[in-house]
C-alpha cells in the first residue's frame, strides 16, 4: 500500500474551514476535521471539534492498545455533548493532530485521558449553548441540548453543525501537568453528575476495531509501505557488549542492492527487497570485539542480586519506629521471594518505518507513546520536534516500553545514512533476545510480633535491577539500543518502588535497593516497564508472606487479612471475591485431592493507584508432572467510576491471562554470553490449554469516585494467589517465580 498523506498546513484563525480526509490508522467518518490550529494545552480546539455534519471529534494524545479504550473516550464525550455515540469519533496519537498527553501507560487511558476529554466536551457544550443563546435570542439558562441540537422552551432550535460545524472553537481551558504529559484540564463548565448519565456506565456497545481485525482490513504497522522504501536489518552481536571490528562486504556482494551502514557500534544494512535484507544480514561476515559480559547465568541470577552492591537505596514508605518494634519483639517471622527477568514478548516482533528528508521526517510507529518516539528521533537527528511527524499505527502488542522504540530509532539511523525511507522489521530471535526486560528482583519481608502474636512491626526490602534502565518512553535516544551503540551518554533511571495495600502492621518501612545493570550499554538484559512495572514482583512477595504469617500463627488467611486491612474499599473487594468464590476457612494446607489431581484455593489482594483488586484462584495440580492449571479465577475489582463495564471486564480478563502466564511460565534464560530464550520454545507463555474454565468478575461501581484505571491493577495479585493455592494443595511454599511444573514437582518431592 502506498501512503500519500501529506503534511497538513496549520490554519491560522478561528472559523477557518476544514478539510475531511482519512488518516492511516484512524477510523474516520464523513466530515471529520483533520486540519488543525497550532495545538496548545489551554485551547479547547486542541481536544474537541464539531464536524460539518454536526458530529464531534475527540483529539487525544493517548493510544488505545487494543482494549477498546477509544469507545470509553467516545462515551464520555457523547455524554457531555448530548450526542449519540455513533456521532463521536476519536483521533488518537498522531503527533501532527494531537497534543502530547503522555501516551498509553500507567492505566491512565480513562483515568487521565478520558477525564480530560470529558472536561473539554463539557466546556464545548457550554460554548455551544452560549452561541445558540446569541443566535436564537434566548437566555442560555432556558436552553437544553439533545441529539446535537440546542433547543429552547418554545421549540426554537439550532444544530451544532449550524453553530460551528467545520470550524474551530476559540475558547480556552485551565490546565496543568499531573504526571509527565498527562494533562488535567478544566473549563468553566461542570461535567454532568453521575445521576444524569445516559451513556457512561453502559455495556453492549460494539468495539470499533473488531470488524477490521476480523475481516483483515485493519492496517497494522507491518502493512505500512511507502514509495521508494528500503528494507533494513540491524545486526546484533553473538556476545552481549561486542561491537564490530571488521566487516567483509564481499560476503554479500552477490545480493543485489545491499548497502551496509556502520557507525561506531551500530551496524545494519538495507536492501530493496525484504528477503534480500534477511539473507544479507545472515550472510554478512563480521569480526566482533572480544568481550566477556559479566552475566552470571540465569541459574545464579538471584545469588548475584543478593550479593551485588547497592547503588541507590530509597526509603519509599515508613511509619513509626521500626527498629524499636523489632527490638522488643517476642517473635520474628521472615522470608524472601525471587522474581526473574521477563520479556515483553509481543506476538509479532517490532516494526517501524522512517523517512528522513531534508525538509523533515515522517515516521510510522506502534509505540505506546508516539509523541515521545517523535521527540527521540528528532534528538537523534538534531531536528526540532516540529520537523518530525509520527503516525501512530497498530502493532502486535505492547504493555510497556517494548522494542517498538528501538526499531524506529534503528530505522531513523538507516534512513539518514541512505537517504531513503527505511522499514525495519525484527525477527523473532531479535525480539525475544533484545527487547527491554522486566527487572529481576529479590524481596525480603519480616514482621515483629508481640507476646500476644500481634504484629507490631514490618520490614519490606526489594533488592532489584532498576525497572527503568530505559525510560518508559522513547523521548531520549540514549535510552535506545541505537543511541547507546552510537555512543550517546548514558542516563539511567534508578527506580523500583514499594507495594501498595492498606495493611496496618504497626511500625513499618518499605525500601527499594537498586543494583547496577549486568551490562550498562546496549544490553539484552536492559530493563524497562512491563505491564504494572514492579507490581507483580512486590505483591507476589507481600501476599505470599501474609499467607505464611497467617499459617505460622494458626490463622485463616482471609480472617487474618480482614484483621489487618483497614481501608473500607479494600475490605469490600476482599469480602466480595471470597464470598463469590466460596472461601473455606483453613489454618494450614488442606491437601485436597481427586486421584492424581491435587486441588487448592488461594487468596491475594492489592491496590494500584487507587484501584483495588482481590483475587481467588482455584487450581488443580497434576501430581505426576507438577503442572498447575488455574481452573477458575474470582476477581473483585473497584476502579471508581466504571465508564463501560464490558470493556473493564475484557481488560481484567486479559490482565488475568497475561499475569497468569507470567506467574506460571515466563522466565528469560541467559548464559554468560547472551540471552538464550529467543523463541517460543525457550520463552514459554500460556496457551489455549492453560485458560481457565471461568474468570468470574465482580465489578464494584463507584460513580461518585473518579475513575482510577483498570489496565494494570489485576496484574498485581495473580502470582501470589496461585502460590497460596499451591500451598493449600500441597503444603509446599514456592518463593520463586515462575511457578513452573519443574519447581512445583521438585517442591512436592
Amino acid at each position: 500500500m502506498t501512503i500519500q498523506t501529506s503534511r497538513r498546513a496549520f490554519l491560522a484563525g478561528t472559523g477557518a474551514l476544514t478539510i475531511a480526509i482519512a488518516l492511516p490508522g484512524v477510523q474516520a467518518r464523513a466530515g471529520i476535521m483533520t486540519s488543525r490550529l497550532p495545538m496548545q494545552p489551554d485551547r479547547l480546539a486542541t481536544y474537541v471539534s464539531i464536524s460539518a455534519d454536526g458530529g464531534a471529534v475527540g483529539w487525544i494524545g493517548k493510544i488505545d492498545m487494543g482494549q477498546g479504550t477509544d469507545v470509553g473516550w467516545a462515551q464520555m464525550m457523547a455524554e457531555e455533548l448530548d450526542l449519540p455515540l455513533a456521532r463521536v469519533s476519536i483521533v488518537q496519537g498522531h503527533t501532527d493532530q494531537t497534543i502530547n498527553m503522555g501516551g498509553a501507560s500507567g492505566s491512565t487511558g480513562i483515568w487521565k485521558g478520558g477525564v480530560a476529554l470529558r472536561a473539554a466536551a463539557a466546556e464545548a457544550r457550554r460554548v455551544l449553548v452560549d452561541m445558540a443563546a446569541e443566535k436564537l435570542g434566548v437566555p442560555a439558562g432556558e436552553l437544553h441540548t439533545e441529539d446535537g441540537r440546542v433547543i429552547a422552551r418554545d421549540g426554537k432550535s439550532t444544530t451544532y453543525a449550524e453553530l460551528i460545524g467545520g470550524r474551530h472553537f476559540d475558547g480556552t481551558l485551565e490546565w496543568n501537568n499531573i504526571i509527565g504529559s498527562d494533562l488535567a484540564i478544566k473549563g468553566k463548565a461542570q461535567p454532568k453528575a453521575p445521576k444524569d448519565y445516559r451513556i457512561v456506565g453502559k455495556s453492549g456497545i460494539p468495539r470499533r476495531d473488531v470488524e477490521g481485525k476480523i475481516l483483515g482490513t485493519t492496517e497494522y504497522m507491518v502493512d505500512v509501505k511507502v514509495d521508494g522504501m528500503l528494507h533494513g536489518r540491524v545486526i546484533r552481536p553473538p556476545v552481549a557488549g561486542a561491537v564490530p571490528v571488521a566487516v567483509d562486504e564481499s560476503s554479500v556482494a552477490d545480493i543485489a542492492g545491499v548497502q551496509i551502514v556502520r557507525e561506531k557500534g551500530f551496524i545494519g544494512l538495507v536492501a530493496p527487497r525484504e528477503w534480500d535484507a534477511v539473507k544479507a544480514a545472515r550472510a554478512l561476515k563480521i569480526t566482533w570485539s572480544d568481550v566477556a559480559p559479566p552475566f552470571p547465568g540465569d541459574d545464579k541470577l538471584h545469588d548475584h542480586i543478593r550479593k551485588a552492591p547497592v547503588i541507590k537505596r530509597d526509603i519509599d514508605r515508613t511509619k513509626g519506629d521500626v527498629d524499636a518494634a523489632f527490638a522488643r519483639a517476642a517473635r520474628v517471622i521472615e522470608a524472601s521471594y525471587e522474581w526473574p527477568f521477563q520479556s515483553h514478548a509481543p506476538m509479532g516482533p517490532a516494526c517501524g518505518l522512517v523517512d528522513v528528508k531534508p525538509d523533515g521526517v515522517r515516521m510510522w510507529s506502534a509505540s505506546q507513546k508516539p509523541h515521545y518516539a517523535r521527540d527521540g528521533v528528532a534528538k537523534l537527528l538534531g531536528l526540532d520536534p516540529e520537523k518530525v511527524v509520527c503516525i501512530s499505527t497498530i502493532g502486535p502488542g505492547s504493555y510497556g516500553r517494548n522494542d517498538s522504540g528501538d526499531v524506529v530509532m534503528d530505522a531513523a539511523v538507516l534512513s539518514r545514512a541512505v537517504g531513503k525511507p527505511v522499514r525495519v522489521q525484527s525477527m523473532r530471535h531479535e525480539g525475544h533476545g533484545w527487547d527491554p526486560k522486566a527487572p529481576a528482583s529479590v524481596h525480603m519481608s519480616s514482621v515483629a510480633l508481640d507476646a500476644d502474636n500481634k504484629i507490631i512491626g514490618w520490614r519490606f526490602d526489594s533488592k532489584a535491577f532498576s525497572k527503568r534502565d530505559f525510560l518508559n518512553n522513547e523521548g531520549d535516544p540514549s535510552h535506545t539500543l541505537a543511541g547507546q551503540l552510537l555512543g550517546l551518554p548514558l542516563k539511567p533511571v534508578l527506580l523500583f518502588g514499594p507495594p501498595e495495600e492498606s495493611y496496618d502492621l504497626g511500625a513499618f518501612t518499605k525500601v527499594s535497593s537498586i543494583i547496577a545493570p549486568l551490562l550498562d550499554r546496549a544490553s539484552p538484559l536492559r530493563t524497562a516497564h512491563l505491564r504494572d512495572p514492579g507490581g507483580p514482583q512486590t505483591h507476589f512477595a507481600v501476599e505470599s508472606f501474609i499467607d505464611e504469617v497467617a499459617t505460622a500463627l494458626g490463622r485463616d488467611p482471609l480472617a487474618f487479612r480482614l484483621e489487618y486491612v483497614k481501608d473500607p474499599r479494600d475490605l469490600a473487594v476482599i469480602k466480595a471475591a471470597t464470598d463469590k468464590a466460596g472461601w473455606q476457612p483453613r489454618t494450614g494446607p488442606r491437601r485436597l485431592s481427586r486421584g492424581n489431581v491435587l486441588t487448592g484455593q488461594g487468596l491475594s489482594y492489592a491496590v494500584r493507584a487507587g484501584t483495588r483488586v482481590a483475587m481467588v484462584a482455584d487450581i488443580e495440580i497434576e501430581r505426576a508432572s507438577g503442572r498447575v492449571w488455574v481452573r477458575k479465577w474470582t476477581v473483585a475489582h473497584d476502579c471508581g467510576l466504571i465508564v463501560n463495564p464490558d470493556l473493564v471486564r475484557h481488560t481484567i480478563e486479559s490482565n488475568v491471562m497475561q499475569s497468569t502466564s507470567r506467574a506460571l511460565f515466563e522466565e528469560v534464560t541467559f548464559d554468560t554470553r547472551n540471552v538464550t530464550s529467543v523463541d517460543w520454545n525457550g520463552y514459554r507463555i500460556a496457551d489455549i490449554k492453560d485458560t481457565p474454565d471461568a474468570i468470574d468478575i465482580i465489578l464494584i461501581d463507584r460513580p461518585d469516585v473518579a475513575p482510577t484505571g483498570a489496565g494494570e491493577a489485576s496484574t498485581r495479585p495473580t502470582a501470589a494467589a496461585i502460590a497460596n493455592a499451591i500451598f493449600d494443595a500441597t503444603g509446599v511454599r514456592l518463593r520463586r517465580a515462575p511457578l513452573s511444573p519443574a519447581r512445583v514437582k521438585a517442591g512436592m518431592a
